[in-house]
């Protein structure tokens, strides 16, 4: 999530009488259908219904303003957790529909396998590290791409560093997994299925009822949601959507990757192969890092369309562009604040380096790690968390903004 997502939609009513812009609408869309196409008939099918289903997501995230980074933010700061408990619904309605999935091996018919990383010292520094570039960079993974796609000139800086901080964790990625670490563990091959979908959902209903539990006592009521004078079609195309909308496409579109793609969505380890390409292009020995051995090798040598996580972070990136055109919002902006491009550079590496060591983002290990069961995925929802709390502390040294709650509601009598 960006900086011009949540704290915006939460902070202020929406007016939304913006109309769309049709020459914007118009490439997003061509470039979606044909690009879905001309993979179906170069690759395979699967590989052009992931490229729309990452159009799909890019759109749904634009249109929701679903977050991560400002709705962290908002809550450390202001006290307001519609963004969390948003989270939580979309991590609920994922481990519904994957644990069956993921202990059977199959989903109608598709093999399929989870998300998983070692719990260890590297995977914890990573996700910290990560959580501090967040609010440095002013967005996490899924953030970074959509914003970038729907106009934001600060993220293409932080996504360009995020692509070389990537690069540089791949090449270190082997010393970071060997330190100590407890392995991978999956909580359904430990406990079962439903008793792990029960202890999740407990927690995420724990996490949902702490934030309203909180946000009341901070300020005496639940901040409304967003609100728009645009109904029914028009607001489905040219949003702001409610967040239950973004949570329950979110859940369905990873679910839906999960059936194309045999495993849950991904998004960070694209970044790291398009800097290795680069930087083999440039002379540098990429191939023989340890990162690149074994399965991996073959990407190095392959199209990048050939991959299922770029072609995806594509899809995203025009599916927001789409959503930037229909809601009349495709406004970039070249001038930049030194300092606040100084901060898009430092989050970006960090953003990179980070979801290398932890075994991916926001989404790669936050989301798909819970939604396939895995320790890491909570393990790294901690550690990331706690780097966003020093990186929010760290905005104003770059002339960002940390957003202030009212003064609490005084208890009645």
């Amino acid at each position: 999530m960006t900086d011009l997502s949540i704290d915006a939609r939460l902070l202020a009513p929406d007016n939304h009488r913006n109309r769309s812009n049709r020459p914007v609408v118009a490439v997003a869309a061509a470039a979606l259908i044909l690009g879905a196409l001309v993979l179906g008939a170069a690759i395979t099918w699967r590989q052009g219904a992931l490229f729309l289903v990452g159009g799909a997501l890019g759109l749904s995230l634009y249109h929701a303003l679903f977050g991560f980074t400002s709705a962290w933010r908002v809550f450390i700061v202001a006290r307001r957790g519609a963004g969390l408990r948003a989270q939580m619904v979309m991590l609920a309605i994922a481990v519904i529909l994957f644990f069956p999935a993921l202990a059977h091996g199959t989903l109608f018919g598709q093999p399929v396998h989870g998300e998983y990383g070692a719990v260890g010292i590297g995977m914890l520094t990573g996700a910290f590290l990560f959580g501090l570039g967040m609010q440095m960079g002013g967005g996490c993974a899924s953030g970074t791409l959509y914003t970038a796609g729907g106009g934001n000139t600060r993220m293409l800086v932080t996504l360009a560093a995020f692509i070389v901080g990537s690069t540089i964790g791949a090449r270190h990625l082997p010393w970071w997994s060997a330190q100590p670490n407890i392995g991978a563990v999956s909580l359904i091959d430990k406990l079962g299925w439903m008793p792990a979908l029960i202890v999740c959902l407990v927690v995420m209903a724990g996490i949902y009822v702490f934030t309203l539990q909180v946000e009341t006592h901070s300020h005496g009521a639940i901040e409304p949601g967003v609100r728009t004078e645009l109904t029914g079609a028009r607001r489905f195309l040219q949003g702001p959507w409610p967040l239950l909308w973004g949570a329950v496409a979110l859940a369905l579109g990873n679910f839906a990757t999960l059936f194309l793609a045999g495993r849950p969505w991904g998004i960070t380890s694209a970044f790291a192969l398009w800097g290795s390409k680069i930087a083999m292009a440039l002379g540098v020995d990429v191939a023989s890092w340890g990162y690149w051995q074994g399965a991996r090798a073959a990407s190095l040598q392959q199209s990048i369309f050939a991959d299922i996580t770029s072609v995806m972070d594509f899809g995203i990136m025009l599916g927001a562009l789409l959503a930037a055109g229909l809601a009349g919002k495709f406004h970039p902006t070249w001038r930049l604040p030194l300092p606040s491009l100084l901060a898009a550079i430092i989050g970006g590496l960090l953003l990179g380096y980070g979801a290398r060591l932890a075994y991916g983002c926001n989404i790669g290990a936050y989301f798909s790690g819970i939604a396939s069961g895995s320790l890491h995925g909570w393990c790294w929802f901690v550690a990331a968390f706690i780097g966003n709390m020093i990186g929010t502390q760290l905005r104003p040294l770059f002339g960002l903004t940390v957003e202030r709650g009212p003064v609490p509601a005084a208890k009645p009598a």
